[in-house]
């Protein structure tokens, strides 16, 4: 197992750029909520970090996972990127399967469709024992690891665009 022993959230913040003039949301699955409000703290964690202010930290919740996408793109006409926060566990039927593969081909689009940086945050595990590895746990925090994601794609965006007006 490639987390094997391994906590995979550590960052250096001054590898980070300064968050003072970003917009950020973050959208959450209320499903599965002890794993995605561990989650939603690390993203908090980073993003405070890094100077993004309090006002301009849009959060917004959704019932499931399968909400996230439509969810970021809804939010991103007000932010430049979203952190797209959810739980997904394996249970006895397929329902595991077909959420996966929605909410990441979803998640995917609106990368694609609206140019802006949503971080696929979304756990995708086999028990709630691999959830809390994950969400805070012994492998790490998710989250921290979506906002270093959204904050470096956020920065890229911006440089590409400044570069294109110079």
């Amino acid at each position: 197992m490639a987390t094997a022993g391994n906590n995979l959230s550590s960052y250096d913040p001054k590898d980070l750029p300064n968050g003072a003039r970003f917009n950020v949301g973050i959208v959450v699955s209320e499903w599965n909520s002890v794993y995605t409000n561990g989650m939603l703290q690390g993203a908090l964690e980073v993003l405070r970090n890094c100077g993004v202010p309090e006002a301009s930290i849009k959060i917004v919740n959704v019932p499931g996972s399968f909400e996230l996408p439509l969810a970021s793109q809804l939010l991103l006409e007000h932010v430049d990127g979203v952190i797209a926060i959810g739980s997904v566990i394996r249970g006895e039927t397929a329902h595991f399967d077909y959420v996966c593969d929605a909410v990441a081909q979803g998640i995917k689009d609106v990368n694609l469709k609206t140019g802006k940086p949503v971080a696929f945050c979304v756990l995708t595990d086999n028990n709630s024992e691999q959830a809390a590895a994950r969400s805070g746990g012994e492998h790490g925090n998710k989250g921290i690891e979506a906002a270093v994601v959204v904050m470096k794609m956020i920065a890229l965006r911006s440089h590409l665009s400044d570069s294109r007006t110079s």
